[in-house]
């Protein structure tokens, strides 16, 4: 009887990580395909180094912070081969995320450092929420200037110590608009909390989430992620922070599963 299950002889069966694949196949296949088009995307626009293959995906931005450089793994195979073909592919003198959306091997051995298993949360559209309030305008970037200072809120809110002090440019190229969504919150004309959205394979990488310690408590966090959140009809998937993962949750979002995360320093 165990027999009537198998499927007919020579059948091919799909693991879900095919390149040929449709990203519809699985969220999780669609937030993995979506952080690869992050993970290259603000790079291809500036004219900087990247990289796309069936297997990983990846870019460089700068030289000065692993937040500015992303690899990211498209399918289950030894994260050894990833990081050997990056340094083939890519300059190979600076900081990176390593971003497995599988559990490693202890990478140590190729100068990484683990950074954590942050989980992949979720946030579907007809989740049910009541808006967060906030006494902090919300105001979508529509040039260099509001670019700049959601550049500046990034740097100095998250915070990121090695891009400090803070100079425009290291993270934000004029053409990032062009490929994401980007928001800063106000409180008059002083920027105190930014999020972006990059829309990708069905869904909405929602990142660079920061807030300045003066707008913390007065609900910036939660504006600043919703209005990215919803800013595309479709599900929104992120990497919580441990920080991050109460405000989520508050709005809606779901723990979907557990990624790993190391750092080449």
């Amino acid at each position: 009887m165990a027999s009537s299950i198998l499927p007919p002889e020579g059948e091919a069966l799909a693991t879900g990580w095919e390149p040929d694949l449709a990203p519809a196949d699985s969220l999780v296949r669609q937030a993995v395909l979506a952080h690869a088009s992050w993970a290259t995307d603000a790079a291809r626009r500036a004219g900087k180094p990247w990289y796309d293959g069936d297997s990983w995906a990846g870019s460089v931005l700068g030289d000065s912070g692993p937040m500015t450089n992303w690899v990211i793994q498209k399918q289950p195979v030894d994260p050894a081969e990833v990081i050997l073909d990056a340094a083939r592919q890519l300059p190979n003198n600076v900081p990176y995320l390593f971003v497995s959306p599988w559990p490693t091997r202890d990478l140590r051995e190729h100068g990484l450092a683990l950074a954590g298993h942050p989980p992949l949360m979720v946030h579907l559209p007809t989740t049910e929420i009541v808006p967060p309030a906030t006494d902090i305008d919300i105001r979508q970037v529509t040039d260099a200037a509001g670019l700049a200072e959601a550049e500046r809120v990034l740097i100095e809110g998250y915070p990121l110590p090695e891009l400090q002090p803070f100079r425009s440019g290291c993270m934000y190229d004029a053409s990032f608009l062009e490929g994401s969504t980007v928001w800063v919150g106000y409180d008059g004309d002083v920027p105190l909390a930014t999020s972006t959205a990059h829309s990708a394979a069905g869904v909405t990488i929602v990142e660079n989430v920061a807030v300045m310690p003066a707008a913390r408590g007065r609900g910036a966090g939660a504006a600043i992620t919703w209005a990215a959140t919803k800013h595309h009809d479709q599900p929104a998937v992120l990497i919580a922070s441990d920080n991050g993962q109460p405000v989520y949750q508050r709005l809606g979002y779901l723990r979907l599963e557990r990624w790993t995360v190391w750092v080449r320093p």
